[in-house]
């Protein structure tokens, strides 16, 4: 029989007997593997017999240091009665007790306690170690350490390797020193190989001369004579022997303190765990100044570290990022920091900075006197890998495969098999937290990370063995089924689809830089793409999208049997080519060949997606007619479909493309319509980038604003804004503050609103790089300083802006900006430029029939011609044909500013009654916007007319 832990009572149940202490479960005196969560979920129900406890009181017991949820909960059950042959038919151990817990139902007898043999071995006695001049970011924690040691007798500091726990342990020792009359004692258990030699350890550290085979007694009387800690450091290769005397010391010396170290915890009673973190490290954010930088500790460290190994060192603004940058790439490590900052000296910050991809950095060797674990990154983390059982060891290698957090079920697809079970890959991964080797990632659902010197150290054994390729590919095919459903959930609404499949974006740009490299798979890369092209288009990320799908094609090649896979990737790279930086030009030909492939399919889904990106390729290139042809085609293809989604896809298109050749009457006819439909809409279509609810309230409220309904207009752009903001799509969000909340509230004199929706539509932009909209609120921007009667400034900065965005100001959300540019010359009397400016744009409206803002170009022009000895003569005519032109339009607010522009002009030229008669009956039609800025300058100039 074997030798347990000393005190250790058996409990006995069926064929089995369960050592608590020594953690071993027993089937007719033959050992049995149980996992470690199983054992202790064992070992708690059977000290309780008969009672049910309760699973959260379970879960807050096994999992005491890791959040988790009550699924993990009966996975380990589960498992616990596999292992028991609890079938529920015969023999019957532990059951579950519906809405309560479990309970350990089984009789059983205490056997007598085994006694191990003794043993001992002499050592040197060790003293605690100098403390570190400086501790950079450990402060409160060492005085929550040392404080917690006033209430607690046995504390364990869990961490990572390199974290800093030894450091913090050995500063807590020399702060507590003088509490414990220097009986402060540290015990490295790092170099100890054979765990039967602990006690001894122990003893050399104390100074004592143990002649007899036990030490544990000589132990107890040493220790019980007065106040005593003893610091145990790396205990986590010797932790099934150090618990139970642990636990026995602790129990006999009630004035001993102890404070150990360890990648994991003791899980022993009365154990009191306190998990490091890392080191805070600097977000990661464009405008960090070098105070910003130094604010972290992280970044403390990093240039204190410099200042010893290099002499005095004054960090710069231009290596401030720099710096912030290679901190959180070393996850605010203690020790690989440490090793970085060695290398400024040689390298420079910019030089250390690109190594940190490399294998090498895993060599850089830290301080001489340092132990050996610590002089490598490399040396760490062996120390912690050589420990692993080969599960583990093998789970970890295969998890390296992962860029970023991963799900346990894609750490179970990926991970599994070859000798591993899913089952004990997901024991594995719950050991391999609980060692702080993979960290718990996520607040809302359970997810996992390797920190990244982590993932290198591992990534690089799972090359070494040769098994990069087969795990990679693992990979990609996991990620390739993911998408394939998420291609297919329609249903899910899309800030949560974002947190679901958004969060695995680094892992597919991981398998698809696989997949197309020498050694990869191109088939794969290329299904890969083709089904997360969701994922881009949903994270408006236009321009990788179209990187990876030109990729993709160019390794589809011209094979004749692929044309539904190119069908997709065409569709695709057409809408990322017109949605993206500058090349909406090149999308016409590419959605075209799109559309023919989808008529020789027969693809009704595609054919619908190539004429949504036909229709807007005209929107954009200002063929309205054309535009409009494209728009009853879609609504004639989708007439018949059985997703009532794209018939409103239909009627948007048609309420837009009426919009801008503007009939505002028939567009909010359109418009309506898609509005009463909404609450049958999927909260993801499947051939939009913007999301239909959201983009239909801000035309809406432009043609609302149009038809001089301004309070049901501001209202909705408001309530547009929050939604927008909420929906977390950044191209949408873009759409939703320049298509209305910028205009109307430029056109309503709000120009405080105005200059705030303008300047965060700007920083959206440079937040998701999305240039053409960052463009457009640039040029915003300049023409609201002018219209708030900084024409000095405005205008050169609006001419500025508007000559950079090139041929973007083409596009129609620029020509209301053109419209002001004519204005602020008018503003500052060059006459002649405005009427060359607006001139053009008139030809352009023409040319193009984007006749929506055609009579405020006009009331301009007649504004302009009003100056000018050589034009007046022609201006009446042309407001009088401006305001004839707004009222066949549907557009009661260009015929408000028109009839203010007539009236005005004719109260110069002394025909008040006349200017009354124009003015007064149109002012009488708006039932809304008070206080708008046209209407109370109709009104005052109404009052001046009939004074």
């Amino acid at each position: 029989m074997p030798a347990h832990s000393n005190q250790d009572s058996a409990i006995s149940f069926g064929p089995f007997r369960l050592f608590p202490k020594s953690r071993l479960l027993e089937k007719e005196g033959a050992p049995l593997h149980v996992g470690g969560r199983a054992l202790d979920i064992l070992i708690f129900l059977a000290e309780r017999p008969g009672e049910v406890i309760d699973k959260r009181e379970l879960v807050k017991r096994i999992w005491a240091d890791v959040n988790v949820d009550e699924g993990s909960l009966r996975f380990h059950v589960a498992a616990l009665r596999k292992v028991l042959g609890d079938t529920g038919k015969s023999a019957r151990y532990v059951v579950n007790v519906p809405g309560r817990g479990y309970c350990f139902v089984a009789s059983f007898a205490q056997a007598p306690p085994q006694v191990a043999p003794p043993s001992a071995e002499t050592a040197l006695p060790r003293s605690l170690p100098a403390q570190l001049a400086k501790m950079i970011g450990r402060e409160e924690v060492i005085e929550k350490i040392s404080n917690g040691l006033s209430l607690h007798r046995f504390m364990t500091v869990v961490g990572p390797g390199g974290i800093g726990k030894t450091a913090v342990a050995v500063t807590v020792g020399h702060r507590r020193s003088q509490d414990f009359g220097g009986r402060v004692f540290f015990v490295d258990f790092s170099p100890l190989r054979d765990a039967s030699h602990i006690a001894t350890t122990i003893a050399s550290a104390l100074g004592l001369t143990i002649s007899s085979e036990d030490p544990t007694p000589a132990l107890l009387t040493f220790l019980k004579t007065g106040p005593a800690l003893l610091i145990f450091d790396s205990c986590e290769h010797v932790l099934d022997t150090l618990a139970p005397l642990v636990e026995h010391i602790v129990r006999e010396a009630p004035q001993l303190r102890v404070l150990a170290t360890s990648r994991e915890s003791f899980r022993s009673e009365g154990e009191r765990i306190f998990r490091l973190f890392p080191l805070d490290c600097p977000p990661e954010r464009e405008d960090l100044d070098v105070a910003d930088v130094l604010a972290y500790p992280a970044a403390q460290l990093f240039v204190e570290r410099i200042a010893q190994s290099s002499g005095p060192f004054q960090l710069s603004a231009e290596e401030a990022p720099l710096v912030a940058s290679i901190c959180r790439r070393l996850d605010g490590i203690a020790l690989a920091i440490e090793l970085a900052a060695g290398r400024v000296n040689a390298y420079g910050i910019a030089g250390t900075a690109s190594l940190l991809d490399s294998r090498f950095s895993l060599q850089w060797r830290g301080r001489r006197t340092a132990v050996p674990r610590h002089q490598t990154l490399a040396a760490a983390l062996d120390w912690s890998y050589d420990l692993l059982p080969a599960a583990e060891s093998a789970t970890l290698r295969r998890l390296s495969i992962f860029a970023g957090p991963f799900a346990p079920e894609a750490a179970a697809a990926v991970a599994a098999g070859d000798g591993l079970s899913e089952a004990e890959t997901l024991e594995a991964i719950d050991s391999l937290v609980t060692k702080s080797l993979i960290s718990p990632s996520g607040s809302r659902t359970l997810r996992y990370r390797l920190l990244d010197t982590t993932r290198t150290y591992a990534l690089a054994k799972l090359h070494e063995l040769g098994e990069n390729r087969q795990f990679a590919r693992r990979h990609a095919e996991h990620f390739r089924d993911f998408f394939e459903r998420a291609e297919a959930d329609t249903t899910t609404p899309l800030p949560e689809w974002l947190n679901i499949y958004g969060a695995e974006l680094d892992n597919v740009r991981t398998a698809l830089d696989w997949a197309f490299a020498p050694d990869g798979d191109a088939a794969l890369g290329i299904a890969l793409t083709a089904v997360a092209v969701s994922l881009w288009v949903r994270l408006s990320l236009f321009a990788e999208c179209r990187e990876r799908t030109r990729t993709a094609l160019a390794a589809l090649g011209d094979a004749g049997d692929n044309d539904r896979v190119r069908m997709q990737l065409l569709s695709a790279l057409g809408w990322s080519l017109m949605y993206g930086e500058g090349r909406a030009r090149e999308a016409r030909p590419i959605l075209e060949t799109t559309l023919e492939l989808s008529d020789r399919l027969d693809d009704k889904d595609f054919r619908l997606r190539a004429l949504w990106g036909l229709c807007i390729d005209q929107f954009n290139n200002g063929q309205f007619g054309k535009a409009r042809a494209l728009a009853e085609r879609f609504a004639d293809a989708a007439a018949n479909s059985p997703d009532k989604t794209d018939v409103m896809l239909g009627d948007r298109l048609m309420a837009v493309a009426l919009h801008y050749l503007g009939d505002q009457d028939e567009a909010r006819v359109r418009i309506d319509r898609v509005n009463m439909s909404l609450h049958v809409l999927a909260e993801k279509p499947k051939i939009f980038p913007l999301d239909l609810r959201i983009s239909t309230q801000y035309f809406r409220a432009r043609i609302l604003w149009l038809q001089g309904l301004a309070d049901q207009a501001q209202a909705l752009a408001a309530r547009n804004i929050e939604e927008g903001r909420a929906n977390g799509h950044a191209l949408t969000f873009c759409s939703v503050l320049g298509q209305a909340a910028c205009p109307i509230a430029f056109w309503a004199g709000d120009f405080d609103a105005a200059e705030r929706h303008g300047t965060e539509l700007l920083e959206h932009t440079e937040r998701h790089a999305i240039r053409l909209w960052g463009l457009w609120a640039k040029a915003f921007n300049a023409a609201v300083i002018a219209k708030r009667g900084d024409v000095a400034t405005g205008l050169p900065l609006l001419r500025e802006e508007l000559n950079r965005a090139g041929d973007a100001r083409f596009l129609p959300r620029f020509l209301p900006l053109l419209g002001e540019l004519a204005a602020a010359f008018l503003e500052t009397d060059q006459i002649d430029r405005g009427l060359d400016v607006i001139d053009d744009v008139l030809t352009r409206c023409n040319d193009r029939q984007e006749l929506w803002y055609l009579p405020e170009l006009t009331r301009i022009k007649a504004e302009l011609m009003l100056r000018s000895a050589r034009h007046s003569a022609d201006a009446e005519a042309r407001l009088r044909g401006a305001m004839d032109m707004a009222v066949a339009q549907g557009a009661s607010f260009w015929e408000l500013r028109c009839a203010i522009s007539l009236a005005r002009f004719m109260f110069r030229a002394g025909r008040s009654a006349e200017a009354l008669a124009v003015l007064d009956p149109v002012c009488g039609r708006f039932a809304e916007g008070a206080d708008i800025a046209d209407m109370r300058t109709a009104r005052d100039l109404i009052a001046q007319l009939r004074a």
